[in-house]
């Protein structure tokens, strides 16, 4: 109860006992019986109360009884029954039993009106110029004023409601019901004047004339007031639902809008606001952002900052809405309020630049209450901040962004606002719906092990969902065609399908001949899948790939393990698996896996089976762009790197020896006797000749050492961080295993290898002068051994120390 409130009560309570003291001191009564003759009827017309429509109070007809007791009693006897009648009503059959300071208030106001009007009936020669019935008229009058004034104002008080609108359409009807009474009073009085106060039990008949008058009367206002309150509800709670499901599009709940119009209507009661503005703030708390129908769904669920181009579509929604609703016709302001809810205080904001108080109050309280529920609740690009620090921020905009009077009270009363908003939720039940239908014949597209129908979800779970699902298969279809890359673009997928379809473990199949390799692995049992090759028609990923329908539910513990692998997948439960179809027939295979039995549902297939497609074109691009660019770097004969991939590497080998300065060396070599291979044997075998030698150089080599094949029977080998001994021995070692090779293949020993060796930095610092050093000396080293064969000298395993070093 405000101060005001308790001021006006307590007033109303000294000076309403003051004169009922007053009253009753001086106390006479001359004629006891006829007193009690009005008690007797007084106090069981005091029990045929009616409801006052719009509040939480109750009249009855004792008032009749009251100007009957003006015009015929005492003071001190007329405050008596009145006094009494007011008692008796307050108890008798009351909804909930009344405080002290209610029943002290009732008779206080009442023994104020009984009092005035007495006096004003009783004034000095009224009765003698005007008759008794201007006076009594008069006296009602007054008595109907100052008893409905009296509560109306505590009402309003109390209620926050408006004065003048409490008396007018709570009490204001009666009135007519009080001159009615003074006119009976007057006739009763002419009455008892020449027959006595026996009279009296004539009022009983039109007493109860009075009482039914009321009551139908009231019963029909109260159904028609109880038919427009239900209207208004349908109508606020229709708005509402359509609020719910145009904001779910932007992954907004119940509690949200809740939370928005509880805090906006209560401050809206702080600062004054009349009944029709409130309505109108609440019904705009649910429909502020209806506008951002006219947004596209990528910009409103854009997780990253908006480009301009972005933000000026956006700012076009208040517009929008506001003509919405303006063709609504709503009985209250609430389109200004819808337009004008992204305005600063400092003019700052749009569509229109208002300023200060040119912006409607209920805009400038929606604004705050929208910014501070944004910062509080979780976005894409941001966690929420706790109310504290919300308010904080929000208040840092008082002056410039929002209005420092609506900022006051927020900081004041956030904590008790934030818990209504928690009581108004708490309790509601959401409405549900099962997404899954029975009826219907299946499309046939071959689902395996169906599993079970999704339990009933949220339907704003569903509008959100549905919003999200086109959003992610836009991003997915995007993220697939934006990376040739193969490895690049299933890690972005396995990314993107963790938020659509929740696993633990995906592997994702790629075919090569009658087989399938795992081309990507993430999550539970990595290396298991990982080491996997599966033969098409075996396990649950090759059974799809062979009969190209999907497995839905499946067990992840039936794929075929590797030989030597001591462990299957037990630990998963359930499988989802679809085939990955392309231009030219299966190109692979999607499998994710769950630690729950059941995992995943129809909706969880549906969503694969929209994307398989694309993800199966964009492994054919990648594979095919991963072929292109080994056969642009990839020797096709040997495997090795050929020239352009030797220059490469070479430049990035020597840009490394320089950051560390560390030594490096070069090798070419050279096939001695190559040319016989191929006159006597011919060229398949000189090819058999060249893979062979190929493997076994890139075998005997370190694991970071570079062997390439510079063309025809020459290779070069790239040796990082060695000294020039430790590069003669290599030297060594791959010219012996050219003379094993020889031997093996061809069983003569008529093969050697030239070799020619340079060192960074002393011979080059480049790559072109690093191989042209090196190549200088394999010629050299390579007429020496022509020359020792000339000769008929035997070639040594080693040329001498001088031939690898100068």
């Amino acid at each position: 109860m405000s101060g005001k409130a308790k001021a006006y009560i307590l007033l109303i309570l000294i000076s309403g006992f003051a004169a009922l003291l007053t009253g009753l001191l001086h106390w006479r009564a001359p004629d006891l019986l006829r007193l009690l003759c009005c008690l007797a009827l007084a106090l069981p017309a005091s029990v045929l109360k009616v409801n006052v429509p719009g509040v939480t109070g109750t009249m009855s007809v004792n008032f009749l009884f009251i100007l009957i007791g003006i015009a015929q009693l005492d003071l001190p006897e007329v405050l008596v029954l009145g006094v009494a009648v007011t008692v008796l009503q307050c108890y008798w059959h009351a909804r909930s039993r009344p405080k002290a300071v209610q029943v002290a208030f009732n008779v206080a106001s009442m023994t104020l009106a009984i009092t005035t009007a007495w006096h004003i009936y009783r004034a000095p020669g009224l009765l003698l110029r005007a008759g008794p019935y201007v006076p009594l008229l008069l006296s009602a009058s007054a008595f109907f004023a100052l008893n409905t004034v009296s509560v109306a104002i505590v009402i309003g008080l109390t209620e926050n409601k408006s004065l003048l609108r409490v008396w007018r359409e709570c009490y204001f009807w009666s009135f007519p019901y009080y001159l009615m009474g003074a006119s009976v009073a007057a006739v009763l009085g002419e009455a008892v004047q020449h027959t006595g106060w026996q009279a009296a039990l004539l009022v009983v008949p039109v007493l109860y004339v009075v009482y039914r008058t009321y009551r139908v009367y009231l019963g029909r206002l109260e159904d028609e007031k109880r038919h427009a309150q239900e209207m208004a509800a349908l109508h606020l709670r229709t708005i509402e639902a359509l609020a719910l499901a145009i904001d779910a599009k932007d992954c907004a709940t119940h509690e949200h809008l809740r939370r928005v119009q509880v805090f906006a209507v209560e401050i809206g009661k702080e600062m004054g606001l009349n009944q029709e503005q409130l309505e109108a703030l609440r019904a705009a708390a649910l429909l502020h952002d209806i506008g951002k129908l006219a947004v596209p769904e990528h910009i409103i669920s854009k997780p990253g900052r908006l480009t301009p181009e972005e933000f000026e579509k956006v700012k076009i929604h208040p517009v929008v809405g506001a003509e919405i609703l303006e063709r609504a016709r709503f009985p209250y302001p609430v389109a200004p309020i819808v337009r004008s809810h992204h305005e600063r205080w400092d003019g700052a904001g749009y569509p229109d630049g208002l300023k200060g108080e040119q912006i409607p109050v209920g805009a400038r309280i929606l604004a705050v209450v929208d910014c501070l529920d944004a910062i509080t609740s979780d976005r894409q690009y941001r966690r929420a901040l706790p109310l504290m620090d919300a308010v904080k921020v929000v208040a840092a905009g008082a002056g410039t962004a929002f209005d420092p009077k609506v900022i006051e009270v927020l900081e004041r009363r956030y904590v008790e606002l934030e818990r209504l908003a928690q009581e108004q939720t708490v309790g509601q039940e959401p409405l549900h719906t099962d997404v899954y239908v029975e009826r219907g014949d299946s499309p046939g597209a071959g689902f395996e092990n169906a599993g079970l129908a999704e339990p009933g979800v949220d339907f704003l779970s569903l509008i959100a969902a549905a919003r999200q699902e086109v959003q992610m298969l836009f991003e997915v279809a995007h993220d697939l065609g934006a990376s040739l890359s193969l490895n690049e673009t299933l890690s972005v997928l396995a990314v993107r399908l963790k938020r659509m379809i929740p696993y633990d473990s995906i592997a994702i199949y790629v075919r090569r001949e009658d087989m399938l390799y795992p081309e990507y692995v993430n999550g539970e049992d990595f290396r298991l899948f990982s080491s996997l090759a599966i033969p098409l028609g075996q396990g649950l990923s090759g059974w799809v790939a062979e009969n190209r329908r999907p497995i839905l539910n499946g067990n992840p513990a039936v794929e075929p393990v590797t030989h030597g692998s001591g462990f299957r997948a037990c630990g998963l439960g359930s499988a989802l698996a679809v085939p990955l179809e392309g231009v030219n027939g299966v190109v692979g295979v999607l499998a994710l896996y769950h630690v729950e039995k059941d995992a995943f549902t129809r909706d969880h297939l549906r969503l694969l089976l929209a994307i398989s497609s694309k993800i199966a074109v964009s492994i054919e691009n990648a594979l095919r762009y991963k072929q292109a660019e080994t056969s642009a770097t990839t020797d096709a004969l040997t495997g090795l790197p050929n020239t352009r991939s030797l220059f490469l590497h070479l430049d990035r080998e020597l840009a490394r020896a320089r950051r560390t300065r560390a030594p490096m060396a070069v090798l070419v070599c050279d096939l001695d006797g190559f040319k016989q291979v191929n006159d006597r044997y011919g060229h398949l075998e000189g090819n058999r000749l060249l893979k062979a030698l190929a493997a076994a150089m890139r075998d005997t080599c370190r694991e970071y050492d570079y062997v390439a094949r510079m063309g025809g029977d020459e290779f070069v080998v790239v040796l990082p961080g060695v000294t020039a001994d430790q590069a003669r021995a290599t030297a060594a070692r791959l010219a012996a295993l050219t003379r094993v090779i020889g031997r093996q293949i061809f069983r003569e020993d008529f093969l050697s290898l030239s070799v020619g060796q340079a060192l960074y930095p002393e011979d080059g610092a480049d790559a072109e002068q690093l191989l042209a050093e090196a190549d200088r000396r394999m010629y050299k080293a390579k007429s020496w051994q022509k020359s020792l064969v000339e000769t008929g000298m035997p070639v040594p395993m080693l040329e001498p120390e001088t031939q690898l070093v100068q």
